[in-house]
């Protein structure tokens, strides 16, 4: 271990911070909007008791994480390790708010019975979280990283990047002055008098959000009477203990849809928490897998059991952080500001002064760097793999947009099979986005998987996917709409046929070596044509 004590805090922090940071409070405000609007929570529950509860946890983690960096840069000797980031996961914030908490709330007519389903939820999952970090390193070991990055990208493509570039381009005299401000720094080195780039975008889109109303545009949304009602919520609140609450018991009709969404959903998180790992391997910072997900396991039950319903995870975006120079300071400084922001009440304040579209370009920075280091990181003869983990997530996307649309416009909540046969007609194949984009996460790892190794001739690893595939399908893990037995039987059929045909191919056939150089990039930059085998 180095003797070298690591700094706490460099330059580059201040970016990572007011990046990160941002992130995180635009993550507290869709989570405060959820409580209040979509489970019609009172605002002392969701103001004094949740936000307060889950901002304990989140400072907790990211405290743990900055502490953990410090111990691996005082163990290499580094300067440039940087902290994981964490927080709320924000897929399950919409599951266990629209899946657990809205049906029992509104089955019982009770938003304190909705409370406890989420809180149920969450102190099942930390389990599931801490007793699977100890088999995560086995996947990752027989996982090629192909796979686990590509995954990775598809979510940084379709459900990171997609809607803050959406926000960027419908308020653009915003969104695309911010993300110039931040591309010309972060990617073309120009700096900005030591102000970090992150706060020059989102000072610079606030002040034309704000200038624009006196001229009638009113870009972005920001208001003088949205401003001063959000004073309103201002006060002081410690989280408290929740434990009569969350072991209190729920009627079993609501338990078992608890116990059979937050298992699978448990195993989804250890996949993302490891592939969140080895992206931060591959940006030259190397975790212990184990001891990131229990860290996620613990800090949740931490925060369940005093009232937050929402568990912690490891966040996508460590290699941007560090590319902006974030390192182990950014990371605790975010804990502290979230308990500022929670405990005191000025959330509103915040969302009431900083418009959207202003911090939109940053989470799309972040899916940027994500995206392109799947195939950065990865051999270039797997990128056909990473193509390949990537397809399902964008199929879950465009399922999500369909019924989100379809709701919206005709409240309509159901897809019945004529409306399917329908949409075929047009080119646009309901079904076929519900089957792929189903458990999308493991179906890009999965599928990743298969093709790395089939590029690799390794037919027999290859097979070994192929039947892991077939179970996971058979039990609606992956490929099926809901979780159970025999949910997609096709499907699942069809991976232990590959199975078989990738085994048969081990055994009896005799495969074309590949040329070293095929997929490999020349010397000036260019992508030599794929020879025809």
């Amino acid at each position: 271990m180095s003797t070298t004590k690591p700094k706490i805090w460099v330059p580059g922090d201040w970016n990572a911070f007011f990046g990160f940071g941002t992130n995180i409070l635009v993550n507290l405000l869709t989570l405060s909007a959820l409580l209040r609007f979509v489970l019609k929570m009172p605002d002392d529950m969701v103001f004094k008791h949740i936000l307060p509860a889950a901002g304990m946890m989140m400072c907790m983690s990211t405290m743990y994480y900055a502490w953990l960096a410090y111990r691996l840069a005082k163990k290499t000797g580094r300067t440039d390790v940087c902290a994981l980031p964490s927080g709320i996961s924000v897929p399950h914030m919409f599951i266990v708010t629209f899946v657990i908490m809205l049906p029992v709330k509104l089955a019982t007519g009770d938003p304190m019975k909705g409370w406890q389903a989420g809180l149920t939820w969450v102190f099942i999952q930390s389990f599931v979280l801490m007793l699977g970090g100890y088999l995560a390193p086995i996947v990752r070991k027989i996982t090629p990283k192909a796979a686990l990055l590509g995954a990775l990208a598809g979510v940084s493509i379709s459900f990171i990047s997609m809607k803050p570039a959406l926000e960027m381009f419908m308020t653009p005299m915003v969104g695309l002055v911010c993300f110039a401000i931040i591309l010309v720094s972060w990617f073309g080195g120009v700096k900005y008098g030591g102000i970090p780039a992150g706060l020059v975008a989102i000072a610079g889109g606030s002040i034309i959000a704000w200038g624009s109303n006196f001229f009638g545009f009113h870009l972005g949304g920001m208001s003088a009477e949205a401003l001063k009602a959000s004073f309103s919520t201002f006060s002081f609140s410690v989280p408290t203990p929740q434990i009569g609450l969350v072991l209190g018991g729920l009627h079993w009709e609501f338990l078992k849809v608890i116990l059979v969404t937050a298992i699978p959903f448990g195993i989804y998180d250890l996949v993302e928490a490891m592939d969140n790992v080895v992206s931060a391997s591959a940006a030259g910072d190397e975790y212990p897998t184990t001891r990131v997900l229990t860290a996620d396991g613990v800090v949740s039950l931490f925060g369940c059991l005093m009232g937050n319903p929402y568990i912690n995870a490891v966040y996508i975006g460590h290699p941007g952080w560090k590319a902006m120079g974030g390192r182990i300071g950014y990371s605790a400084a975010t804990g502290l500001m979230v308990i500022v922001l929670s405990w005191f009440g000025v959330i509103s304040l915040m969302t009431a002064l900083i418009p959207v579209v202003a911090i939109s370009p940053i989470l799309l920075y972040i899916g940027m760097l994500i995206g392109s280091q799947a195939f950065q990181e990865s051999p270039h003869k797997h990128a056909p793999a990473v193509i390949m983990a990537i397809v399902p997530s964008l199929a879950a996307w465009g399922k999500l947009q369909i019924d989100n649309s379809l709701g919206a416009v005709a409240n309509i909540h159901q897809v019945t099979p004529d409306m399917v046969a329908s949409m075929a007609q047009t080119g646009v194949f309901y079904h076929g986005l519900a089957i792929l984009g189903g458990g999308s996460i493991l179906a890009g790892v999965v599928l990743g998987a298969i093709t790395t190794y089939i590029v690799d001739r390794k037919f027999m690893n290859a097979a070994g996917f192929a039947f892991a595939g077939g179970v996971l399908t058979f039990f609606g893990l992956m490929h099926g709409e809901a979780i159970g037995i025999n949910q997609t039987p096709s499907v699942a059929l069809s991976y232990l046929v590959v199975g078989g045909v990738l085994m048969a191919c081990a055994k009896f056939a005799t495969a074309e070596a590949k040329e070293p150089e095929a997929l490999e990039a020349s010397e000036d930059g260019e992508m030599p044509a794929l020879a025809a085998e």
